[in-house]
């Protein structure tokens, strides 16, 4: 994200409320929603202070400071500190938190209102945030893989401080949104656990799970397919021409990652996620054709996931389906394979139309779908497509917010014209991240 203004350093004990700080050193470092804010409590002093930091950067420009106050004397952008990190334990929001029940995602900022073009810099920064954190948190995601057989303890560390970060950014905000990123960088393999692990602890928390039980399915939604580091690489997916012994070998994943779990020292709510992520409420999953009474509430969140992102991101990507058709075939074919209860939660958090979703408004204009919005699943955010506006500064409409206007069809990308499909889906993956409903509603503001 593009730094608005210049900043100074300044020691850490001298920062005050109304200075706009930048806290470097990745958004995991710390517990707070965005990594650039005006400090407004001495609270929020003291746990910047209890980063560990020497010094931090600030923008006076962008600070808010008492008229008879007088603004420290510093060394704009001091080299002597430029180094100085936050300590490698990562922050958390608090002792045992209980995630609160998910409330319906708010508004994404829209230009219209002729509030000139701060709406826009603010929806591309929010944008932004998003997607740099969703590269850190895949970068992590790619270490811990990468340790898990030379060092499994450790990266049961990583994964377990990976998945603390992403809930504690959760419990943050009493309400959060889910913004579709598109394209991502990074392997399938970390990019599908990720998006799993995401997808998994909302679910989690619109289910109320504790710090403890959401712990176990961040891990375990994570790791879930770690079994298959053992596989050859053209047995990690499953295709439909394997042969009897060829699906036999792909099925021993799930074993494979249940003695991985138990080297690298998994909770056991996290191990049962792995053992059962493939298993189906009505019996008809492997390896131990478990039902539903039998699952974990973890595992069950898990298998419902794993086959959403499967389906829309496919080994083979002219597979995929939107995310729209992806909910539907689960909805249609699923009902016995997955919990309802948990379908239903499912659909309601990530709306009719999740995020991804291309579709055709009722006055005819296409659109994607951007953010969702659980308490109107018919309504969700779009970014409606117009010729004359460049992409980046692209109408973003709340359409619970505009009467008569609605959603009349999804469409698939292949069915639009070529200058329409690269305006509203220029990649090819579905990614998720969140953002606090709060920092949205700023936006707006």
């Amino acid at each position: 994200m593009k730094i608005a203004a210049p900043t100074d350093t300044i020691d850490v004990q001298s920062l005050r409320v109304g200075m706009f700080v930048h806290l470097d050193g990745g958004w995991m470092s710390h517990p707070f929603p965005l990594s650039n804010f005006r400090i407004t409590s001495s609270a929020q002093l003291a746990t910047i202070r209890s980063l560990g930091l020497r010094r931090v950067r600030w923008s006076p420009q962008q600070s808010e400071l008492a008229d008879d106050e007088v603004r420290p004397t510093v060394a704009a952008n001091d080299e002597s500190h430029a180094g100085d990190e936050p300590g490698d334990t990562v922050p958390h929001a608090g002792p045992d938190q209980t995630a609160a029940p998910s409330g319906p995602c708010r508004a994404v900022a829209s230009p219209a209102g002729g509030d000139g073009p701060r709406p826009l810099e603010r929806q591309r920064e929010a944008r932004l945030l998003c997607e740099r954190q969703y590269a850190e948190a895949a970068r992590e995601c790619r270490q811990a893989f990468d340790l898990v057989v030379a060092k499994p303890k450790e990266a049961r560390g990583r994964a377990e401080s990976l998945s603390r970060a992403l809930f504690d950014k959760m419990v943050g905000a009493q309400d959060v949104c889910i913004r579709f990123l598109g394209e991502a960088a990074g392997d399938r393999a970390s990019l599908h656990a990720l998006n799993v692990a995401i997808v998994s602890l909302l679910m989690g928390r619109c289910f109320g799970f504790g710090a403890d039980d959401m712990l176990d399915v961040g891990v375990g939604a994570m790791l879930h397919d770690v079994g298959k580091l053992a596989l050859p690489a053209r047995l990690r997916h499953r295709e439909e021409n394997f042969s009897a012994n060829e699906l036999r070998l792909y099925r021993e994943h799930v074993a494979l990652g249940v003695a991985q779990a138990g080297r690298m020292g998994l909770s056991a709510g996290a191990s049962a996620i792995v053992a059962q992520h493939h298993e189906h409420a009505d019996g008809s999953g492997f390896p131990g054709a478990l039902n539903s009474d039998r699952m974990t509430m973890g595992a069950r969140i898990v298998a419902l996931v794993d086959r959403y992102d499967n389906l829309c991101n496919p080994h083979l990507p002219a597979r995929a389906l939107t995310p729209h058709e992806s909910l539907s075939l689960l909805f249609a074919q699923g009902r016995s394979k997955y919990d309802t209860s948990i379908l239903g939660a499912f659909i309601k958090m990530m709306g009719v139309y999740p995020p991804g979703s291309v579709v055709q408004l009722t006055d005819d204009r296409y659109a994607s779908v951007v953010a969702t919005n659980s308490s109107r699943p018919l309504k969700p955010n779009v970014l409606i497509h117009d010729p004359a506006v460049p992409r980046d500064q692209a109408l973003v409409v709340d359409l619970e917010s505009v009467p008569g206007l609605g959603i009349r069809r999804s469409v698939r990308v292949q069915q639009l014209a070529p200058p329409v499909a690269d305006y509203l889906a220029p990649g090819t993956r579905v990614s998720y991240f969140f953002e606090p409903a709060d920092a949205v509603e700023d936006e707006a503001a």
